[in-house]
């Protein structure tokens, strides 16, 4: 079925079960949605919850009486959509949730910008105030910032301490016979809500998706010339234990680590309060991985 096919049959409706059990379907109705900003990519075809949403939100801002199925009402008024009565155009300014965004937009990268989405985004060698540091091996000077957009505004509603390189333990004494994973720059769909670690196992982002590294197999806490694996390697998001901001020590194998056990608990509360996640449980967060002195010429 087709979306183009409920014009030629008025009296069809799919419940949201039916739109499941239809792969092709559900994956047209899913671009669609990505095209007026409802919906996250990728179309998988997938018909869950998070796509449920999206539905049930696109028919409510075109002002339609039919909700939890489809018709050649919603059909036409879907094929008919223009993504710009249905996204706030993004308002930039000086600051640094601005400068973030106008850098992924510029990339092309993911934005989510509805109510109550948030969008997390590491920061190589940067202070809190946006400031380049010299982004020294084995220290605490990146950031983890989320960003929501309200009414078009970027603002930064979380900034914590961090880094997204490993310390000098695991470069020094990689557990991947090919040297230690520094992440490849770029944005990946590829976190869940989970537990991280055995010793102190606390709640995390857990990778569930592919991710790209360099493995820095001469050790010098560097990405030129290394080589990229990708794959699910545990590049997990979590704490680190409070360690000193200049002593990663091994609280970071190649993960995205927040220094501070609180402000990591901050973190993890805030993104559990995702729209999505709250309609998915099991919700897939996009991340982007941004270098500081790229940042800075943008």
């Amino acid at each position: 079925m087709e979306l183009q096919d409920f014009t030629k049959d008025t009296q069809a409706k799919f419940g949201f079960e039916a739109i499941a059990a239809d792969t092709e379907l559900a994956q047209q109705i899913q671009k669609q949605l990505i095209r007026l900003y409802l919906l996250d990519a990728p179309a998988d075809g997938k018909f869950g919850p998070i796509s449920a949403s999206a539905l049930q939100a696109f028919q409510k801002t075109a002002s339609l009486t039919e909700v939890g199925f489809v018709s050649f009402v919603t059909a036409e008024k879907l094929l008919a959509a223009k993504p710009e009565d249905f996204r706030t155009p993004l308002k930039f300014g000086s600051d640094l949730a601005s400068r973030i965004l106008k850098y992924m937009q510029d990339k092309d990268y993911q934005i989510s910008s509805n109510k109550q989405e948030y969008n997390i985004i590491y920061v190589e060698g940067i202070n809190a105030d946006g400031s380049l540091n010299n982004d020294a091996p084995n220290e605490f000077n990146d950031q983890r910032i989320v960003i929501e957009v309200v009414n078009g505004v970027p603002k930064i509603v979380g900034q914590w301490q961090a880094t997204s390189e490993p310390g000098s333990y695991y470069t020094y004494h990689p557990m991947n016979s090919g040297g230690a994973a520094r992440i490849s720059f770029g944005q990946y769909k590829a976190w869940t809500v989970g537990i991280h670690g055995n010793a102190e196992p606390h709640e995390a982002l857990v990778q569930v998706g592919n991710v790209s590294v360099y493995r820095d197999f001469n050790k010098d806490f560097k990405r030129t010339s290394d080589k990229l694996d990708t794959g699910l390697f545990g590049i997990n998001q979590h704490w680190g234990y409070d360690y000193a901001a200049n002593n990663i020590n091994n609280a970071s194998a190649g993960c995205l680590v927040g220094r501070s056990r609180n402000g990591h608990r901050e973190f993890m509360s805030l993104i559990k309060r995702d729209r999505r996640y709250q309609v998915n449980k099991s919700y897939v967060f996009y991340t982007t991985v941004i270098p500081g002195d790229d940042l800075a010429k943008n």
